[in-house]
């Protein structure tokens, strides 16, 4: 499938030529790139870093699409889901995650979001799931990561939560030290 055959199968913005987009990310570096590769798509980027900026960001001005993380520091990421819908019944959100399941996937569901990622999410899936057509399933991508590159960037990610402590990192990830040590000094696989 091309391209412009997958562009086919998107729906317009619940507004049309609307592109607002409420990013809620409390992960800064994550959240920052996420928002630069969604400008870049188009969106109107607002960003917030914990449930209660997001909240108030519903509120004031309900975007057309919400991209959201499930685990806040000061809660659920499925709050803001949920206001969004009350508010902006047509709006379009996704919910981003690093520990996926599925009570909490037909949760997110329940609640109105329209898909369910999981973490480390590229810029392109975030985009098909927020534009897929109502009942299809968004388009695989072309060139997924590989489990060895997501397994990477998951343990860089708990590496850097951990204040790159190597011996913290082990013990929250079940891993010795010296094994971490190793995947930590090679390179990023593809």
């Amino acid at each position: 499938m091309t391209m412009i055959e997958t562009m086919i199968d998107v729906v317009p913005a619940p507004i049309p030529g609307e592109r607002t987009l409420l990013l809620v990310e409390d992960d800064k570096s994550f959240l920052a790139r996420l928002a630069r590769a969604l400008e870049g798509r188009g969106f109107v980027v607002t960003v917030a870093e914990s449930v209660a900026d997001g909240l108030m960001h519903v509120e004031r001005a309900p975007p057309a699409y919400a991209v959201v993380d499930m685990r806040l520091a000061d809660g659920s990421g499925l709050d803001v889901i949920s206001a969004l819908k009350k508010r902006r019944p047509e709006a379009r959100g996704i919910v981003l995650t690093g520990y996926g399941n599925i009570a909490t996937a037909v949760n997110a569901v329940k609640l109105g979001a329209v898909d369910y990622l999981a973490k480390p999410a590229d810029a392109d899936d975030v985009v098909n799931a927020l534009l897929a057509l109502e009942g299809k399933v968004a388009v695989p991508p072309a060139n997924p990561m590989s489990a060895d590159r997501v397994r990477w960037e998951h343990i860089q990610r708990v590496y850097e939560l951990c204040n790159r402590n190597v011996s913290e990192t082990a013990r929250r990830l079940n891993m010795h030290r010296r094994t971490l040590q190793r995947i930590l000094a090679k390179r990023a696989p593809k």
